[in-house]
């Protein structure tokens, strides 16, 4: 029905509207993409990745490149089959491939033999794609001919056509989200890049590579070793109780009523760890059920049932006689299950949920025969495992009990709220906002600052426990977590529901130091733990305390990062001097607009050098390769035995790479023929020892030959070679290109005057003394230290530093503050961070902070 509206009762044939073509895809987009917001939009793009999986399914597909590009278009490429390019045989006016862009309903995975598997029969996927695009190209490589289409809102502007020849096949399609149907058409490349890993581990060998133009980021992902490679990346970072995951894979052929036959393949990795939550990710042809589905029911089901069959055959029942649940066998598991089978059945069209109900039995009966026999070739993993599921049962009864005790206390009660909480008037959930505020001293200010109506302050007295290394029952116990347990309303565990939440803002507001960002990640590691649902929401926000106050005569400006400081004191400093550029022998005055747009370049080159820094070289040697009549900058560096060889594109590396293969293959060449290699093999081989006198010769040899080994080892290492990647390349180009406009040489960005001769390339005038200037890094601190004459500067050390009306007026006021939303856009690397950052494990910690904190000393952790 159309959206005319009916005034009276006089309802006819007339007032039925008929949506042709893509019509209904732009009327209701959400029922085709989820939501119009983040969602939907990257929905897009797995829509046609989908596509080309299907052809890697098939057995055609090798190589998928997905590039996302600074115009916000995204183009994705594959060396499939290509869609076919002949007329229809029923709609013989029209392309294959017209049809498959512009009819809901069409494509090839309706017809059997087309696709043996596929991510789903709906057809609907790249032509949703089309219709929520105001620009889609595709180009068809088949039959030798490259042939293209364009289309604008759906509808084609071009007809098919050859424009090029070509030996390969395959896809590529170009397309630019209609802002006018979708909240949002900026692209998140962390969000593809965890998809584009899943479809690489679910596909072993299949090369993915996705690529920001914007950001100067790719990610190349192909893993022979499949979802068990999936696996030990999940658990990387953690104790894991068995080394080599369990992998269990078998194919199942059903026959159907029609003498037809349907095959089903089951692939499941498992592993356990010593953490006290599950992981667990599940797929159907490919695309990652989030909602899970039969498969994984049936996954369940088998793996409690095998486990406590298990027990009752080993001595384990003599320590354990209940029986385990399915929630006792979750903590610590890590699992990938994948099936791939002929016709999915989803919910939705974003395909959160397999229904098929055959496949239950299907995944039940495998994981039975394959965990069972398993368990039998196995019992030491087995028990392992076993011990640590009986172990969970014992903390989930004493969880349960402390629950109970809780319960008869009125500690989670809704109705009973705790003592400290200064709860708001307001009784609508998503009107509420609820301050999770380090400290009582802050509390008590956040309490006389706030808004009465709908804030709520709830103080936290030091750090709350941490969940990652504790089991629920001392989680249960920690006084904290049960206040904010109890004042939140949603409950956790068994018990939680998203929808008894009291307050629809979360708010985590703690000091500005190392202390209060503890307190915070230990926060967000509960939050993650325990109630990840109201992050998935949008419910939980950081908010963002100054911290510093500037004042200069009557201008008082509080700011919340370091980088913006140094901005105020820049702009406070280009108001009270002159600056001039060397040029010809004399000094040209800049204006101020030339002078901001000189230090806008400085800054953000400031900002991009950490990015070169963290490579071991310093941004003034990397400036230093510059390429002066294009302003080029390599894109490789290249290491061999301490040398440093700067390469500036794929051409030069391919170059090199062939003339070390050269190299490296005349090396192999000589050992031969020296015999060297022959030798050690003979040596290390004893087999053909026949009496001990034999033996004792050649263990002599063995020996000199050993002395010859630290040469043969050097000869290796001289061959070794390490390889860095400047992706902020092109970035700093275009900077170091706005620099040179002023006749700045760019080289002398970090060298200061080292010689009498030296010219300087700028001068300060700040009207008290004169600066000759030799380096664009003293310049830039040169101006920072005349901004800061005359400005008091106040650090902020803690919230309680502030008066209330100093907290309301910065932090708390819906009008002036700043908060953060904590978003949750790629599950397993967020699994992995705080498993990095919470857990046992040092070394990953202190790996993680000096990569992404390089200025951090003495570190202690």
């Amino acid at each position: 029905m159309g959206a005319r509206e009916i005034i009276s009762n006089h309802y006819t044939a007339e007032d039925i509207d008929v949506l042709e073509g893509l019509e209904p895809v732009r009327k209701r987009p959400g029922m085709y993409i989820g939501d119009t917001g983040s969602s939907g939009l990257h929905h897009l793009v797995y829509e046609v990745v989908d596509n080309s999986i299907d052809e890697a399914l098939a057995g055609y597909c090798k190589n998928i490149h997905v590039i996302l590009h600074i115009d916000g278009g995204v183009t994705v490429i594959d060396d499939g089959r290509g869609i076919p390019t002949d007329n229809h045989p029923i709609y013989k006016d029209l392309s294959a491939v017209e049809i498959v862009m512009t009819k809901l309903h069409a494509g090839g995975k309706f017809r059997k033999g087309s696709y043996k598997v596929s991510g789903g029969l709906h057809g609907v996927g790249v032509s949703v794609v089309n219709a929520l695009s105001r620009y889609f190209e595709v180009e068809v490589k088949q039959n030798e001919n490259v042939f293209q289409q364009k289309y604008e809102f759906g509808k084609p502007i071009t007809p098919l056509k050859i424009i090029g020849k070509t030996s390969k096949t395959g896809t590529r399609v170009k397309f630019y989200p209609d802002d006018k149907i979708l909240e949002t058409t900026e692209f998140s490349f962390e969000i593809l890049s965890n998809r584009l890993r899943e479809l690489a581990f679910l596909n072993s060998g299949i090369r993915i590579i996705i690529e920001d133009e914007k950001l100067g980021k790719s990610h190349k992902f192909q893993f022979k070793g499949g979802i068990v490679e999936f696996v030990k990346f999940l658990n990387q970072n953690k104790t894991v109780v068995h080394n080599t995951p369990i992998y269990i894979s078998k194919s199942k052929t059903i026959q159907k009523e029609d003498g037809s036959e349907n095959t089903y393949e089951v692939e499941v990795a498992i592993q356990y760890n010593d953490t006290y939550r599950e992981n667990v990710f599940s797929f159907a042809n490919s695309v990652n059920t989030v909602d899970g589905g039969t498969h994984l029911s049936g996954f369940r089901t088998a793996l409690t049932r095998v486990t406590n069959n298990y027990i009752k055959k080993s001595d384990l029942s003599k320590k354990f006689s209940e029986s385990l649940t399915g929630d006792d066998m979750k903590e610590g598991l890590t699992a990938v299950i994948s099936i791939k089978l002929p016709e999915p059945q989803f919910e939705g069209q974003t395909k959160g949920k397999l229904r098929n109900s055959e496949v239950e039995g299907i995944v039940n009966s495998v994981i039975n025969d394959g965990l069972g026999t398993f368990f039998e070739e196995n019992p030491t993993v087995a028990k392992q495992i076993i011990l640590k599921a009986i172990n969970a049962a014992q903390a989930r009864e004493a969880a349960r009990k402390a629950r109970a005790l809780a319960r008869r206390k009125g500690t989670f009660d809704a109705g009973v709220l705790p003592g400290k909480l200064a709860d708001c008037t307001e009784k609508d959930p998503a009107l509420s906002e609820l301050f999770l505020v380090e400290g009582d001293s802050a509390g008590g200010s956040a309490k006389q600052g706030r808004d009465r109506h709908f804030q709520a302050i709830l103080p936290l007295r030091g750090k709350v426990i941490n969940v990652e290394k504790a089991r629920i029952d001392k989680v249960l116990a920690n006084e904290e977590i049960k206040t904010i347990i109890t004042a939140f309303g949603t409950g956790i565990e068994d018990e939680f529901d998203v929808s008894k939440a009291r307050y629809q803002k979360l708010i985590i507001m703690t000091d500005a130091d190392v202390d209060g960002a503890h307190i915070r990640t230990l926060l967000l590691t509960f939050l993650f733990r325990q109630m990840q649902p109201i992050i998935e929401r949008g419910y939980v926000y950081i908010a963002q305390p100054p911290l510093y106050r500037l004042k200069k005569g009557k201008i008082e400006q509080y700011i919340d990062t370091e980088d913006n400081m140094n901005e105020f004191l820049i702009d406070f400093g280009i108001k009270s001097v002159k600056c001039y550029v060397a040029k010809n022998g004399k000094f040209v005055e800049l204006s101020e607009d030339q002078l901001k747009r000189l230090i806008k370049h400085l800054i953000d080159l400031e900002k991009i050098s950490h990015t070169i820094t963290r490579k071991g070289i310093s941004l003034q040697e990397y400036i230093s390769q510059i390429k002066p009549d294009t302003n080029e900058l390599p894109r490789y560096l290249i290491i061999k035995n301490g040398e440093k060889t700067f390469l500036y594109d794929e051409d030069e590396l391919q170059k090199f790479e062939e003339k070390e293969k050269e190299l490296e293959l005349e090396v192999e060449i000589e050992e031969k023929e020296n015999g060297g290699a022959d030798v050690e093999d003979y040596i290390e081989d004893e087999s053909f020892l026949f009496d001990e006198e034999e033996s004792k010769t050649a263990k002599k040899f063995k020996k000199e030959v050993e002395k010859e080994k630290p040469v043969a080892e050097e000869s290796k290492e001289e061959r070794q070679i390490n390889l860095l990647e400047f992706t902020e390349s092109n970035e700093i180009s275009k900077i170091l290109t706005g620099i040179n406009k002023f006749n700045i040489d760019v080289t002398k960005y970090r060298l200061s005057r080292v010689d009498i001769n030296d010219k300087p390339i700028m001068k300060v005038d700040d009207s008290k003394k004169e600066q000759l200037i030799f380096s664009l890094v003293d310049f830039l601190t040169s101006i920072k230290e005349i901004g800061k004459r005359g400005v008091t500067i106040q650090r902020y050390k803690g919230l309680g530093e502030m008066n209330h009306q100093q907290l309301w007026e910065t932090t708390m006021n819906p009008k002036t503050r700043k908060l953060i939303q904590v978003k949750l856009e790629d599950l397993a690397e967020a699994e992995n961070i705080f498993t990095v950052l919470m857990g046992d494990q040092v070394e990953p910690r202190r790996k993680f902070i000096q990569k992404h904190a390089p200025e951090v000393r003495n570190l202690d952790i």
